[in-house]
């Protein structure tokens, strides 16, 4: 490695080392129970609880996965999945909040979101609690597996180092780190990374801005480009037999800017659909220390998720009229971000940048595991398995499970020209319709039932599956992103069996009646 490259590799050591001493801090406190394990005791601040649901959100896709989408086909898919997730995230902390944080005190104090399901419809035989762990389990795998190809690509570009072996070296470590401390480490170190990974799109966007000659000529390359810079067109990159774009007098080549309408525009916006269904969000929500704290948190979330968003989607396009033939795969185009850092920065600063890419991988990643570990030990294991199974017995299974979920999520991310973008995208539509309908109609309308809990949940995913792999196959109208088909498809279930079943028992109805009082 040459000068550079070891600064580089200090910096994020060094910040690496920070995240440690942070879960030494809380591993005592994280391991006297597991509801301190899995909740923090639900003392959460309003600052904490505001970041720490936005980075582990976020993840690497924010800082990798999104710019890459821009630098690649232009403006309108990052923009219109930016905006929907600005929208779902503003309306999730304002409808969504307060009443899941008061209805799963109420559903004998759920730590989880399956106990919280399967409390909130008083479950005997725990179907919906099962259901809810077995989807979390598969959907988290996925995404966790994002998050190690964002380690993988990160790490691999700066250091010249095969992707794979880098890849399990940063799933090595976030796995320990996730051992080590839990919720309360993961959300304090979520609240430092959220810091981290806005400044460093911010310090990004600005020098880059600034070596691309300004605004104007950023804008006037973005213009060049058929479709790249409308909200209702796409740029359409030429490519060769390889599927690498061609380039012809050192610029890249476009085809004619594909259409872009009102459907596809729907399709993006559906992203914000899927925060209704988001465990490592709604668990904030749970967690926070009291209530009327939500109204601060909300500010402070929005804040920070409109300017991350914008500045992710510009630093796209700026690239692209710096770099212009530097990324010429869909794939490639994911590293602009550490393209655009290594380049405009002194080594050290850079690698506090790169941290920053880093920073948003833990965030997500040790949410994911914790939160797939806690469903299988917490809900099948001690839920169903073994009811009287000690808090040590319980934590034992957890981080079993924790290597177990990070050795499948390696074996899917193996792929190096694996898209972050395209695996967020299925894991946050399968989040969004298994859980998103349920959550909204426990929540809201009295009349759902168990029945309609379950084939809610059932039918969401599955359309999900569907979609994905045989119904968007058929292309034109059919092509849209499945969560929003399988959204509605959930939504109409729910209403349809819990009609045509028995109402929910007089206990169940108190207790709806009880939390929409206050």
């Amino acid at each position: 490695m040459d000068g550079k490259t070891i600064q580089i590799l200090i910096a994020m050591i060094i910040y690496m080392a920070i995240v440690i001493v942070i879960g030494l801090v809380y591993a005592k406190k994280a391991n006297q129970s597991s509801e301190d394990y899995f909740l923090g005791g639900r003392s959460l601040g309003p600052w904490v609880t505001a970041m720490s649901a936005e980075a582990s959100d976020m993840s690497g896709w924010l800082l990798m996965g999104l710019p890459g989408v821009a630098y690649w086909c232009g403006l309108a898919d990052a923009a219109w999945t930016a905006i929907g997730l600005a929208i779902g995230t503003y309306v999730n902390w304002l409808v969504v909040s307060k009443r899941l944080r008061r209805y799963s005190v109420r559903a004998n104090n759920a730590i989880t979101l399956p106990e919280f399901f399967s409390n909130r419809f008083r479950e005997d035989k725990k179907v919906i609690m099962t259901l809810s762990a077995i989807f979390i389990l598969i959907f988290f795998t996925v995404y966790a597996s994002s998050c190690f190809v964002t380690c993988g690509k990160l790490f691999s570009t700066l250091f010249g180092a095969p992707y794979v072996a880098m890849m399990v070296i940063g799933a090595i470590f976030v796995l320990l780190y996730t051992i080590l401390g839990g919720f309360l480490a993961e959300s304090a170190s979520d609240f430092m990374q959220g810091i981290v990974m806005i400044i460093a799109l911010g310090v990004i966007v600005v020098i880059s801005t600034v070596n691309a000659g300004g605004i104007g000529a950023v804008m006037d390359n973005a213009e060049s480009i058929p479709g790249f810079f409308e909200f209702f067109g796409l740029a359409s990159p030429a490519l060769n037999d390889a599927g690498e774009q061609l380039v012809e007098n050192g610029k890249p080549v476009f085809g004619a800017a594909a259409d872009y309408g009102l459907l596809s525009v729907f399709s993006m916006l559906a992203w914000g659909l899927g925060y209704f269904g988001m465990p490592q969000v709604l668990l904030r929500f749970m967690a926070i220390r009291k209530e009327e704290e939500l109204k601060m948190s909300r500010r402070i979330a929005m804040i920070w998720v409109v300017i991350s968003l914008a500045v992710a989607v510009f630093i796209g396009i700026v690239g692209r009229a710096l770099y212009p033939t530097t990324h010429l795969t869909a794939t490639s185009a994911e590293n602009i971000f550490i393209t655009l850092a290594t380049s405009s920065l002194p080594a050290i600063l850079a690698g506090f940048v790169m941290a920053g890419i880093l920073a948003a991988t833990i965030s997500s990643s040790d949410s994911y595991l914790l939160i797939a570990a806690s469903a299988f030990a917490k809900n099948i294991f001690q839920g169903i398995c073994k009811k009287k199974a000690t808090d040590k017995q319980v934590m034992i299974v957890t981080r079993i499970t924790l290597l177990v979920i990070a050795i499948i999520a390696m074996v899917i991310a193996m792929d190096e020209d694996s898209v972050i973008f395209r695996i967020v995208s299925f894991a946050w539509a399968g989040f969004g319709a298994t859980f998103g309908p349920i959550m909204l109609f426990s929540l809201f309308w009295k009349r759902t039932n168990r029945a309609g809990a379950i084939a809610g949940m059932v039918s969401g995913a599955g359309m999900v599956f569907a979609w994905k792999l045989g119904i968007s196959k058929l292309g034109g109208a059919f092509a849209i992103y499945e969560l929003l088909p399988a959204f509605i498809v959930s939504s109409i279930v729910i209403v349809v069996v819990s009609l045509l079943t028995a109402p929910p028992s007089k206990e169940i109805q108190e207790d709806f009646d009880a939390v929409a009082v206050k």
